[in-house]
């Protein structure tokens, strides 16, 4: 009998890698492998390596480990590498004999780069770096991708707002991560959180403030929330008592420099605006403090927000700003959750906009297409070879499908150089004295680059 570990290392892989050892050249040395993302139409945010190298490849391969593997693997019909684990052990106390490269995260650079490469440093291991491709893989493209669409939804509302705001105070908060329960598990949830952070600072993602500390150095708060409604909170008292349950909100919320968030369309957003925001609750609204942010939750997202912004405005009145357009009163404020993604959100800026409004009147919650609706192919992440070194002389290896010429995969060491602000990938034979962007964070078990959240937000943010 074998136990359920979910850490095993051995059997965090597709089956048919058990038997690849078996199947490169006699005499092969070492295997270099890169990761990029190969097309799409976002710039590549890269992110999550760090989190991956101290959740997995900190911790030894223990004799356990590879006991339970071989019953694991042998049961479901492959062959095992017992003697190269054992000596995994033997040598190396069950830390991996790996380095790997890799651009410093927070990095934005355009796609079909190189964005991190990985070797054996013993010969005698020359199968551990395509071993690692599963979950090197899959640590990579999820987090680096939710950043990248993260990153492309902030620089359409950095743009927004410097066309329609006065200031760009309140960009951080401009997109907040609504995906928790939308996403697959706990840890997608953590990792794909997290990689939203590196560009704002809203969540109501738990996880991810837990991930910032566990696997980033945050010491202080990363994101923060504000106290607001659900369905239930509202139609719990009644469509009848409709307006006392926004009156309640205003009674445990309101109040000097605080925030909160009611939705309002459970029963008629309409009447919701028009006559109890916008008539019977007005003064109280006015008069208590704080920001009321009315959150809209179905129909039609543009025509919904630019309706409701221009009933607000004519209940409660607004000025134009200095690039011209109209300005609720600092204590109202607007949420758009529901039908955000990175394409909707470009159309809904221009419409807010073209109706007269500043985006300073609104901010918007992305859960599913944010932290769920990404996959591997959003960005055509892969993991390829790309040299060999048999009997001492280094080989490239690449592919170039006739069938399908987006699959052709690089040749060679790779090193990424920037000139200029353009990036490019090259052959370690060509480096020269120019600097190669890849660093090394992973050496034979140690994790050299410790960077934190701050550091990597930073570095994004100079893009």
């Amino acid at each position: 009998m074998y136990t359920s570990n979910f850490l095993n290392l051995i059997l965090n892989v597709d089956s048919y890698k058990a038997s690849h050892w078996l199947q490169y050249p006699p005499d092969t040395k070492y295997v270099s492998y890169y990761v990029e993302a190969r097309n799409g139409n976002f710039d590549v945010v890269f992110f999550g390596l760090q989190a991956f190298i101290k959740e997995y490849l900190l911790t030894p391969i223990s004799q356990q480990d590879i006991d339970e593997a071989e019953i694991v693997l042998n049961t479901h019909g492959l062959p095992f590498n017992r003697n190269g684990w054992q000596r995994l052990i033997e040598k190396y106390q069950g830390f991996l004999p790996l380095k790997i490269e890799a651009i410093p995260e927070g990095t934005v650079l355009p796609v079909s780069n190189v964005v991190c490469q990985i070797v054996n440093t013993d010969p005698e291991f020359f199968w551990l770096a395509g071993y690692l491709e599963t979950a090197l893989l899959r640590a990579i493209w999820y987090p680096s991708t939710v950043a990248s669409i993260s990153y492309f939804c902030k620089q359409k509302i950095k743009h927004a707002l410097e066309q329609s705001a006065d200031n760009l105070d309140g960009l951080l908060f401009k997109l907040h991560d609504f995906g928790a329960r939308g996403a697959s598990s706990l840890e997608t949830v953590a990792l794909g959180g997290l990689a939203h952070l590196v560009n704002f600072m809203g969540t109501d993602s738990v996880s991810a403030l837990l991930a910032a500390r566990r696997w980033y150095n945050a010491t202080q708060m990363p994101a923060f929330s504000i106290p607001a409604a659900e369905h239930s909170t509202i139609t719990s008292w009644g469509k009848e008592r409709e307006s006392a349950a926004y009156e309640n909100m205003l009674k445990q919320f309101a109040g000097k420099d605080k925030m909160y968030a009611v939705v309002s369309d459970s029963y008629d957003l309409w009447n919701a605006l028009e006559n109890i925001w916008g008539e019977q609750l007005k003064n109280k609204v006015q008069v208590l403090g704080g920001t009321l942010v009315i959150r809209p939750d179905s129909g039609d997202p543009a025509e919904v927000i630019c309706r409701t912004l221009t009933i607000l405005e004519n209940k409660f009145g607004s000025v134009v700003n200095n690039k011209g357009y109209k300005v609720l009163p600092s204590y109202i404020r607007l949420i758009q959750g529901d039908g955000i993604n990175c394409h909707s959100i470009v159309s809904i800026l221009a419409s807010i906009m073209a109706h007269g409004f500043s985006i300073d009147n609104v901010s918007f919650g992305m859960g599913g297409g944010l932290l769920q609706q990404v996959n591997r192919d959003t960005m055509s992440w892969a993991m390829k070879a790309s040299a060999v070194n048999i009997a001492g002389e280094w080989q490239d290896v690449y592919k170039d499908p006739i069938t399908s010429r987006a699959k052709r995969s690089k040749k060679g060491l790779l090193a990424l150089v920037k000139q200029q602000n353009q990036w490019q990938t090259i052959s370690k034979q060509v480096l020269g004295e120019q600097e190669n962007q890849l660093r090394t964070v992973f050496l034979n078990g140690q994790l050299l680059i410790d960077d934190d959240l701050e550091t990597i937000r930073m570095r994004a943010n100079s893009y």
